[in-house]
């Protein structure tokens, strides 16, 4: 027998009443979660080191005579990178990551760095044309990567995972996807991983898993696909609709991205988050953002710093 499901219009509309400021703030369509990151006055502050120079880095060379950095992130990933539409301000654990490593290179995190959306698939290019100085936006690091661009870190460990609707009873791992409607972002790691070891799966692709989660909420994609991270923060603003499912099932090392032939500025990011680890910054900002969804900070994994290549 076929599940009864909620009309769309209804969920949209009980949600839009649940979270009407921040819908009415411009939020997103309908059935959007609202932005609920921290707040900017519980977030630890970063000493700057002003006497630090990294000469042989000709990206950080170009930023300090721009006055700033340009940092890649995302926008739409709760309590990791999310832009507030209203204020335009990025909040989340991974706008913290990137605040940290600025500080290490010499630029005030609140007048020192500019920080620009930039979408899955474009990373790469974004990195290998100057578009940005580095990337902090749940970017796994891979051996394929690799060969475009270079990696600090990883600075965290996440696992591929599923986000359904909390009615959804037929879900409970990747080998229940035969048939189902599931959705991911364009270029993304989680986006292949489906597409070559789960084929039955009726897999589509959005620039962004905020546009996946507008479908999950208003029943046109059964579940959504990507790190357990970002599912976390999603399924954090509106338990009472969404819910993780199953276990994680890959490892996914999040990275810093640099442009590959800069082992300088790389190798200065690895130290750099190797001392914020040891000093407790690390820990402070994971409590201040990703924390807010309950699950407690783990250990951050080692930091390979593998050879100039």
């Amino acid at each position: 027998m076929p599940r009864t499901h909620r009309r769309p219009g209804a969920l949209a509309l009980a949600l839009l009443l649940a979270t009407a400021g921040s819908l009415l703030a411009g939020c997103g369509r309908p059935g959007s979660p609202p932005v609920k990151g921290p707040q900017p006055d519980q977030l630890p502050a970063y000493r700057v080191q002003s006497d630090f120079r990294l000469p042989e880095s000709s990206t950080w060379n170009r930023a300090r005579k721009r006055g700033r950095l340009v940092v890649g992130a995302k926008e739409d990933q709760p309590y990791l990178g999310e832009k507030d539409p209203a204020t335009g301000r990025y909040s989340g654990f991974d706008i913290e990551i990137a605040k940290m490593m600025a500080a290490s290179l010499g630029f005030d995190p609140a007048t020192g760095v500019e920080f620009r959306t930039i979408a899955s698939a474009n990373r790469e290019t974004a990195l290998q044309n100057g578009q940005i100085d580095y990337y902090v936006g749940t970017y796994t690091i891979n051996d394929k990567r690799k060969q475009l661009v270079g990696f600090a870190g990883p600075y965290y460990e996440a696992g591929q995972s599923l986000l359904v609707r909390t009615d959804e009873d037929d879900i409970d791992g990747p080998q229940d996807l035969d048939g189902k409607r599931v959705c991911s972002a364009a270029g993304s790691t989680p986006y292949q991983r489906i597409q070559q070891d789960y084929p039955k799966a009726d897999l589509v692709a959005y620039d962004t898993y905020s546009i996946c989660v507008d479908n999950l909420l208003t029943y046109q994609v059964d579940a959504v696909t990507t790190d357990d991270t970002i599912l976390m923060g999603y399924a954090a603003k509106v338990p009472d609709e969404l819910k993780l499912a199953g276990k994680p099932f890959s490892e996914e090392p999040y990275g810093i991205g640099v442009p590959r032939g800069d082992t300088a500025l790389r190798f200065a990011l690895d130290d750099a988050i190797a001392a914020h680890e040891k000093n407790g910054d690390w820990k402070k900002a994971y409590d201040a953002t990703l924390g807010l969804s309950g699950v407690p900070a783990p250990m951050p994994p080692p930091i390979d710093r593998y050879p100039a290549n």
